[in-house]
């Protein structure tokens, strides 16, 4: 069990790198002057590649949690609703993680809308989200 759970968490921090680092090109992408299309190209080129790594992350993160919880019965039976909250948590990362999808496609068909500043604001949600599940993990409050 324990180099499941090494692994998952090699793998947790990696997926959240990414997802620290693609809003960051964002705000770049939504700074980025309309003639520099050299420049918009090669963030368009970061983001689409730090997109396919940190979703190829992700995948083994998820999957060694899921065989934390159903194969290793982690989380299971009274007092563990900190588990339930974290399952919670971890839906609203992969959420944020298709947004980010989601908001790539619409910078490569040069249709955002958002300034950098909202990127910015958007960029501190998962630092938020790790924080919140770390405790949950660590402290087990309820």
């Amino acid at each position: 069990m324990l180099w499941v759970k090494s692994l998952h968490i090699v793998f947790v921090i990696s997926w959240f790198a990414g997802l620290f680092y693609l809003p960051r090109i964002f705000v770049n992408l939504a700074m980025v002057p309309a003639q520099s299309l050299a420049e918009r190209d090669r963030l368009l080129l970061m983001a689409r590649k730090l997109l396919r790594f940190t979703t190829m992350l992700a995948v083994p993160a998820l999957l060694l949690g899921l065989w934390l919880w159903l194969g290793f019965g982690i989380g299971r039976g009274p007092g563990n609703g900190w588990l339930h909250a974290k399952l919670v948590l971890v839906l609203l990362v992969i959420g944020y993680h298709h947004v980010c999808a989601r908001l790539l496609r619409q910078f490569e068909a040069n249709r955002n809308t958002r300034s950098h500043v909202w990127f910015r604001w958007f960029n501190e949600i998962p630092v938020l989200l790790l924080l919140v599940i770390v405790v949950l993990v660590v402290v087990k409050p309820f």
